[in-house]
């Protein structure tokens, strides 16, 4: 994630400085293909900026959803009643509550139920899932 975050950035500043290098080319008279070439730089960072713009708080959207499933999942598996809670806690806190939840669920192996073929406790006396044991 931090590779990738890292080329993004690296793109947007390399965007950037290219516009602002051709900005600075205005200062003389240009000709028409380096008025043209101007234009496609401008062009092609402002649009480098906006997909950065969009693509970033979707994948960081998408990032957050998978998060709330999967402590939803995990806080089933290992019979706790709250799941809504902790889900609502992570939503508001985001690694904060992450770094919570971690450090306050049930530890302990999850096995695989025999009835339903859930993931449980190895401890637990039954399956959170289907009630038996």
């Amino acid at each position: 994630m931090n590779r990738l975050f890292s080329r993004i950035l690296a793109s947007v500043v390399l965007l950037s400085t290219s516009s602002f290098l051709y900005a600075q080319q205005g200062q003389r008279e240009l000709t028409d293909e380096e008025a043209a070439a101007a234009a496609a730089a401008a062009s092609a960072s402002c649009a480098g900026c906006g997909l950065v713009m969009i693509v970033v708080p979707i994948l960081v959207l998408a990032l957050n959803i998978a998060l709330l499933v999967w402590v939803a999942r995990d806080s089933k598996s290992r019979g706790m009643d709250s799941a809504v809670l902790w889900m609502i806690l992570v939503m508001f806190t985001g690694p904060i509550g992450l770094l919570i939840y971690l450090f306050s669920r049930p530890q302990g192996n999850l096995v695989q139920c025999a009835s339903c073929r859930n993931a449980r406790l190895q401890a637990s006396a039954k399956c959170p899932h289907c009630g038996n044991a």
